[in-house]
């Protein structure tokens, strides 16, 4: 981690100096800058409308997405479905063989898993192995609770090892993130870590660029038929999806509150959100042919006080006749 950390702050230090900003973006990125944000970008209809770096990151800065790599594990979920890979609705037993004569184990689906409303518990920052997350014992019935953490995206990576390995295909879920999701996107990540296992972390190893990560936001503008099973809101909290949070009311998360859900009618209903520590933050609004990326530095101790609302609401206003 320290590595990973030094790394970056190379990155940093060597980056361009930022862009000049268009007048009519000067509120958003003030925003944005006030709170430790390192990158904006804003696409409407696929083409940049605002782009604005600080504190020597640049475009070719790659960051960290935390939390927002869950949403690129979603998405390959999704392009799973498509494939005939897997099913959101089937058990995850039928893959992890040891779950079956568990009582509550047997009965989670790999919706529940991606929804973190599988009974799994975790702890905040601590990403066990694929193998470690596979045995840990359950605290709760299958969709009877929100437990935000990584440990179920690290079942879900054993889940999805097993079943490319089954299929013939490099048993490595990055490589065939990168062929079903990334490639198509136009994008890619600069780095992803992988936990003491070897295994990529399914719920927070990425790092992208700004312009990386919109194209991310684009691919799924530009298909959300395909991901539209992604943005069905949990029992649990109908403020997550899989791997995506939406504009309604719910339990937070420590790393990833948001309170789009009390932004009323100013909130488009079709927005869906990838989010990390840091408001590190992928907003797609199909309505609104709208993508916006916002980067920032990780502190933890700072008292910058982050508003989803607040910050969507300036960012419609550049797409306002």
């Amino acid at each position: 981690m320290r590595a990973y950390l030094t790394a970056l702050a190379i990155l940093l230090s060597a980056a361009a100096p930022a862009l000049a900003a268009p007048p009519d973006c000067e509120a958003l990125i003030a925003y944005s800058e006030a709170r430790d944000g390192l990158s904006l970008l804003v696409l409407i209809d696929g083409r940049p409308a605002c782009e604005a770096y600080a504190q020597g990151a640049a475009a070719t800065t790659p960051l960290p997405l935390y939390s927002g790599t869950k949403s690129l594990v979603a998405l390959m979920a999704a392009a799973g479905v498509e494939d005939g890979l897997l099913s959101l609705e089937e058990p995850a037993a039928d893959t992890l063989a040891e779950w079956r004569q568990d009582p509550a184990k047997s009965r989670v689906t790999l919706r529940q898993l991606l929804s973190m409303s599988s009974g799994l518990p975790s702890r905040i920052g601590d990403v066990p192995t694929y193998a470690a997350a596979v045995e840990a014992p359950f605290n709760a019935a299958p969709g009877e609770r929100f437990q935000y953490g990584p440990a179920p995206y690290q079942a879900f990576g054993e889940i999805m090892r097993r079943k490319l390995s089954v299929s013939g295909q490099e048993p490595d879920p990055l490589a065939y993130l990168e062929r079903r999701v990334l490639q198509p996107a136009g994008a890619a990540a600069a780095a992803w870590r992988r936990g003491a296992d070897g295994q990529i972390m399914m719920p927070q190893g990425a790092a992208m660029t700004a312009r990386d990560w919109a194209n991310v936001g684009e691919h799924v503008r530009a298909h959300g038929m395909l991901y539209r099973e992604l943005f069905v809101p949990s029992e649990a909290n109908p403020a997550y999806g899989v791997g995506w949070w939406l504009p309604n009311r719910g339990p937070g998360a420590v790393t990833a509150s948001t309170d789009l859900g009390d932004g009323g009618e100013a909130i488009p209903r079709d927005l869906v959100m990838a989010a990390g520590a840091g408001d590190q933050r992928l907003y797609v609004i199909a309505s609104r042919k709208l993508v916006i990326v916002r980067q920032a530095r990780l502190d933890l101790r700072a008292d910058h006080r982050w508003s989803d609302a607040e910050f969507v609401g300036l960012a419609l206003k550049i797409t306002s006749p």
